[in-house]
């Protein structure tokens, strides 16, 4: 994982094969799919066997720390290793191809004429990996423990979204919404993984949800967990899967990095078939390897220097600070040196471009001044928050160790302060020291990333959106930096009663408190890290055929992928 959810990668090349269809040439999982969200679609399931069964696929991609062997799928930490590969959403939604949707534990879905309430289709036939049926009681009470334990609830859909209730007749669950919600059916369809009731209704899993570890844990999804160690997960096909003849693969290898040297290597070797981390100078070190060895670099989001707004860091919390930090960045050169020029550079209004062009304002951040560096103006700044030659000020800024790419883009931003007056020390930490800092507001700076969505809208709303947030010392859910605006939740809240073309206009506002008030200091444009070698596996996404975001990062996207690869090999 990188940084939060990671977007690890530190969260668009060339892919030099080209793909044959779906899984290389197998069905789609679903038989209908669409780019409009509030479609109904339906499945009899996976490709019926397409491809024998056999291989197995090791995954390098670097978190920074060994594995806690936790799987819980509410906390933001581990739940990386556990949704898409165990834990199964109700529908899976596309970011790379404009929000197309397939059925997954849902086997259709309609909307009411005011998109205030949606009935899901539960697919029939469904186990559990203990072999226990899956039921509509078990999404039901999935739904409602994110109610009883808000912690739970990590896309605000109680508190923000407007759920008022979820039920179930029959093999139908709805849920209901205060007002028009279709914009987070991103969230409550494709990115919240479904338990097990019979599972989670005990025990420790009942009365501590949130920090409960799942150790071993019981999902619908292709593999099972075989075993954990600090240093490796292994995961196994599950043969109660619902997708006939599905996964292809019998086991997955996850080792864990400190630091994206090795994984690198291994990368470039063979050793690791899929990767998910920056590598330098990637023609000469990984593709001139091997002509099996290809990439392809999807920009998705944003990697940011997230300021803690909170008033109790009364330096961070200082917009002329902030501001000052925003004109100093000369965001072209992070790009180029410390990304090597594969993350294109970002801009203050955090709308990813030209993947978002229609919502970016181009004229308002010329106007602000933010649409290239201003020392001048960085120096003026600082001066009227009380910093000078004598009174320097002095930053920390947290980070994750093992992310090569993002210390030297942290290296070229401290010279690049430097030059203004600020003194910035850069911790690198490990990941789970990073995260409790990050989570709990216990940082000054932190460099960090997020998952967006297919608009910005998604990503403006998990870091800015005051619902997201918490109390200094409780956990956050995705709005880390505290920003608190009524102003831009109330224009966050317009966003899903409002035909497109508002939408655009509101996405448009909400990134003009991006430039006003610089709650967060997008850097460069965080992109999918993604490396394949074809040498036995096919399947794979591609540039030609994005059926999902390729970095093994992504949730739930990384349960597509492995359930459409398939070992050449095993079909001799």
């Amino acid at each position: 994982m990188r940084g939060i959810k990671r977007i690890a990668g530190a969260a668009v090349a060339v892919g030099v094969l080209a793909a044959a269809g779906c899984g290389g040439g197998d069905k789609p999982i679903g038989s209908a799919s669409s780019s409009n969200p509030s479609a109904s679609t339906s499945s009899s399931g996976g490709g019926g066997g397409a491809h024998k069964q056999g291989g197995s696929v090791t995954i390098a991609n670097v978190g920074g720390q060994t594995w806690p062997c936790q799987f819980n799928p509410f906390n933001p930490a581990v739940n990386q290793e556990s949704l898409g590969f165990v834990y199964e959403p109700l529908t899976f939604v596309n970011v790379l191809k404009a929000g197309a949707t397939t059925p997954m534990l849902a086997s259709a879905y309609t909307w009411s004429p005011k998109k205030d309430s949606i009935t899901f289709t539960i697919r029939d036939g469904v186990k559990w990996s203990d072999g226990q049926p899956f039921t509509a009681d078990d999404v039901v009470y999935t739904f409602t423990r994110m109610k009883e334990q808000p912690a739970l609830d990590l896309y605000a859909l109680w508190t923000g979204a407007g759920l008022t209730s979820v039920t179930a007749a029959g093999n139908k669950v709805t849920l209901k919404f205060k007002a028009a919600a279709e914009p987070y059916f991103f969230n409550f369809a494709n990115q919240v993984g479904i338990v097990p009731k019979h599972i989670w209704s005990t025990g420790e899993a009942a009365s501590k949800p949130a920090t409960w570890t799942d150790p071993k844990p019981v999902g619908t999804g292709p593999f099972t967990v075989e075993s954990c160690s600090s240093n490796n997960i292994s995961y196994v096909a599950n043969s109660n899967y619902w997708q006939p003849g599905k996964p292809y693969l019998q086991k997955v290898q996850y080792p864990a990095y400190l630091d994206n040297n090795p994984a690198n290597l291994d990368l470039a070797s063979g050793k690791a078939q899929w990767g998910g981390q920056y590598i330098p100078n990637i023609d000469n070190f990984y593709k001139s390897k091997s002509p099996q060895n290809n990439y392809w670099f999807p920009p998705t989001a944003n990697v940011a220097i997230v300021p803690n707004n909170d008033p109790s860091h009364p330096v961070t919390s200082k917009l002329a600070v902030r501001q000052a930090i925003a004109y100093a960045l000369d965001r072209e050169q992070i790009s180029k040196i410390g990304e090597s020029g594969y993350q294109p550079a970002a801009n203050q209004t955090g709308v990813v471009s030209p993947t978002f062009d229609k919502y970016f304002d181009k004229d308002a951040l010329a106007a602000a001044g933010y649409d290239k560096p201003n020392l001048d103006k960085a120096k003026q700044l600082l001066q009227s928050a009380g910093y000078s030659d004598s009174n320097k000020l002095k930053l920390n800024i947290i980070t994750v160790t093992g992310y090569t790419d993002w210390d030297a883009s942290l290296a070229v931003i401290k010279q690049q302060l430097a030059k203004v007056g600020i003194e910035l020390s850069v911790q690198d930490l490990q990941q789970q020291s990073y995260n409790q800092k990050l989570y709990t507001g216990d940082y000054d700076l932190a460099y960090s990333s997020q998952t967006g969505g297919p608009t910005p809208y998604y990503e403006l709303r998990q870091l800015l959106y005051s619902k997201n947030s918490a109390p200094i010392g409780k956990s956050a859910s995705t709005n880390y930096s505290r920003y608190n605006n009524p102003e831009v939740d109330k224009l966050i809240d317009q966003y899903a009663a409002a035909d497109p073309d508002t939408q655009v206009k509101l996405i448009k506002q909400i990134s003009s408190y991006m430039i006003k008030d610089v709650p967060v200091i997008p850097t460069t444009e965080s992109v999918d890290w993604y490396q394949y070698n074809t040498k036995d596996l096919d399947g794979w996404p591609t540039q030609d055929n994005p059926y999902a975001q390729p970095a093994p990062y992504n949730m739930p996207d990384v349960g597509q992928v492995l359930t459409n690869l398939y070992s050449k090999s095993a079909q001799k």
